[in-house]
């Protein structure tokens, strides 16, 4: 083979090598991946605000006693009357939350529980005799209701028991002198002193 031929079947062999190289080179950038699609970011949902609970009250009011500061010969039957009168009907309210005190408080007692509270109003109940009255044992349902922190006197007053007090009529014994008959007096009393500070407290009962 002649040197010329030689360098001639060289240079083929170079020119389709680099050929195949270019060619590869070629099907690498044609084969090349796309880039992934961004994932996407959940967008955070907003905190839900808690509902406020159909039993939490706007606000709450003990009802307490005063017996110390009646008569002796006052049972503490009529009392219990009384509150329970009171506290039942503060019941009807939705938007109130209703206490019982467990014992009986003085006036100092109730101020200073009150200055203790956030949001519990302290409403005190006493009974005295109705000086009023020709009766001798006539009595009446004094009450003060006093305001959470400051112990400021929201209302105060009385309910009668005897023919100045107005409302329905209790059907009662035959004898008014009887226990029975004042204790329904002072539950009555005690529901219209709860209808009263309802109304202070600009609350619909249900």
């Amino acid at each position: 083979m002649s040197y010329k031929r030689l360098i001639a079947i060289l240079a083929l062999l170079i020119f389709a090598l680099c050929a195949a190289s270019v060619q590869a080179q070629s099907g690498r950038h044609q084969n090349k991946p796309e880039p992934a699609a961004p994932v996407p970011t959940p967008t955070p949902e907003p905190t839900p605000v808690p509902k406020k609970s159909e039993s939490e009250a706007e606000l709450v009011l003990l009802v307490a006693t005063d017996r110390m500061s009646g008569e002796n010969w006052i049972p503490f039957s009529y009392y219990t009357a009384a509150q329970q009168g009171c506290a039942e009907r503060l019941r009807r309210a939705s938007a109130v939350d209703v206490d019982i005190a467990e014992r009986d408080m003085s006036r100092g007692e109730a101020i200073k529980k009150a200055k203790s509270q956030t949001k519990t109003y302290v409403v005190l109940l006493s009974i005295k005799t109705d000086t009023m009255s020709n009766q001798y044992d006539a009595l009446e349902l004094d009450f003060t209701m006093f305001e959470p922190a400051t112990a400021n006197v929201v209302i105060t007053g009385r309910s009668y028991l005897n023919e100045r007090r107005t409302g329905p009529v209790v059907i009662g014994p035959s004898s008014r002198t009887s226990q029975v008959f004042r204790e329904r007096y002072l539950k009555q009393a005690g529901e219209d002193i709860a209808d009263r500070i309802l109304k202070k407290l600009h609350i619909t009962p249900r």
